[in-house]
């Protein structure tokens, strides 16, 4: 009797699984992903102070050609969510692994700016789709104690990809030319055979599903791993947890009962987070190039130290974010960085060293956001509604990622840096107080408790 009724235990039996050696390969995997996702997305930032005097391009189309690739994100968010839900998670990652690394050997190819642009934004529809589906999947193998750190060791690759394309961008592009980035970013579509092989279809997802017999095998196949075949004891099975019910995702469920405010406001969350951060990271290395007039190779080092310290705060944020939790951790980010923005936005005749100190600090001081909001905005979902959920939130991400680095290329000629900057303020500070005052904290409590089935009418 016990054994049937375990059978249906899913989150359970995860809920008991101890880190392991499989975890680590599982999650290297999938970081490998959002590693080359990260790469991809701002190759071209390093890739433009070459192409800007080369092709003879404007601000305005400066702007709109790091704006097309997000707008290729939001269609890639939230076909790819509603894919990883009807069709499975993994399938879904490997197939944006291999349309975006296709489409970065491509860009290395363009004869000129249209067809660049074309290609970016084709990409854009397959990196739009990697993350949001790597963070859900790996949300769902992990146990609630301890899930903040478990979920940002994988994501802490992307800030890694970041950083990586700075590097490429301040060493390989001055000597080796803007094409080899796209070249290398085209490597990533040898992880896709592995990536197939390796990592198995996400038991939470079956089990919401109503595949509960073949999430019953893929999870006794781990807890084997895990155990090695029974020679290490598994802990016993813990009570109270709910269990993971088959429901089907609906993107009306989005907005009903206790989602509505989370969906509303994670989707403020997105949009502030990524007006500031893409659009700062993507324009500072044109701005060092086109207003400082600055080299290449110094303008694109600025871009390189920014993702540093981004990558810097996000490996502080994997031993904390557990303790302090997210609220604070996320309010606190956009009020603190918020004060050198509004600096940088009233300060007269900024030096180029000092625009790129105040824009790192701000970078820095709200650097556990855009690494740890993919996790939380997958708490906030039940299984049935996670991928499409974290899809159609971060939706807003990419919108914020077109429209942003755009009205940085129309207010920088007439407004020029400050104006720039006062914008990035308003992002923070309206990202503050919705997160003071709309989110839930989800540290401590497993992804079934924090969103009960069905879902109560009342707000949380």
């Amino acid at each position: 009797m016990d054994a049937a009724i375990d059978r249906y235990r899913i989150a359970a039996r995860m809920e008991r699984l101890p880190l392991s050696p499989w975890h680590s390969k599982m999650r290297l995997v999938v970081g490998s992903a959002n590693f080359s996702d990260a790469y991809d997305a701002l190759t071209i930032a390093y890739a433009l102070p070459v192409l800007v005097p080369l092709w003879h391009i404007p601000p305005s189309l400066i702007g709109l050609m790091i704006s097309v690739g997000y707008l290729g994100q939001v269609f890639g968010s939230v076909l790819s969510g509603w894919l990883a839900d009807k069709y499975g998670r993994v399938r879904v990652m490997t197939g944006n692994l291999v349309l975006f690394s296709l489409m970065s050997f491509s860009c290395g190819l363009a004869p000129d700016y249209w067809t660049l642009f074309a290609i970016r934004f084709v990409q854009g529809i397959g990196l739009g789709g990697e993350v949001p589906i790597a963070n859900t999947y790996v949300s769902e193998f992990a146990k609630s104690k301890g899930r903040g750190r478990f979920v940002l060791i994988q994501q802490m690759m992307f800030p890694v990809g970041l950083t990586t394309a700075g590097l490429v961008g301040s060493f390989v592009i001055p000597y080796f030319g803007w094409q080899s980035a796209f070249i290398l970013g085209g490597l990533p579509v040898l992880l896709a055979l592995p990536m197939l092989r390796v990592l198995p279809e996400s038991p939470r997802w079956l089990a919401s599903r109503g595949h509960d017999a073949e999430a019953d095998r893929v999870l006794t196949r781990i807890e084997a791993l895990v155990s090695k075949n029974g020679a290490v004891p598994l802990p016993p099975l813990p009570t109270g947890v709910p269990p993971a019910v088959a429901a089907r995702g609906r993107f009306r469920d989005l907005f009903a009962g206790i989602y509505l405010r989370r969906t509303l406001s994670l989707a403020v969350l997105w949009f502030c987070t990524y007006g500031i951060t893409y659009a700062m990271t993507g324009w500072l290395p044109s701005i060092m190039r086109t207003i400082y007039h600055l080299p290449v190779s110094q303008s694109n080092l600025y871009g390189f130290i920014l993702n540093i310290v981004g990558l810097c705060v996000l490996l502080t944020a994997v031993f904390t974010i557990d303790r302090i939790g997210r609220k604070v951790a996320f309010a606190g980010g956009f009020f603190l960085a918020a004060v050198p923005l509004l600096i940088a936005t009233f300060a007269p005749s900024l030096t180029a060293f000092e625009l790129a100190a105040l824009a790192t600090l701000a970078f820095g001081l709200m650097g556990m956001i855009p690494g740890a909001l993919g996790m939380y905005t997958a708490e906030n979902y039940p299984n049935h509604l996670r991928a499409i959920g974290h899809g159609l939130t971060s939706v807003s991400q990419r919108a914020s990622s077109v429209v942003s680095p755009y009205l940085v290329g129309l207010i920088l000629p007439g407004y020029g840096v400050g104006g720039v900057y006062g914008m990035f303020t308003l992002f923070a500070i309206v990202g503050g107080i919705t997160c003071a005052l709309f989110s839930i904290e989800t540290a401590g409590k497993t992804l079934e408790e924090l969103s009960p089935s069905p879902a109560p009418a009342a707000t949380a």
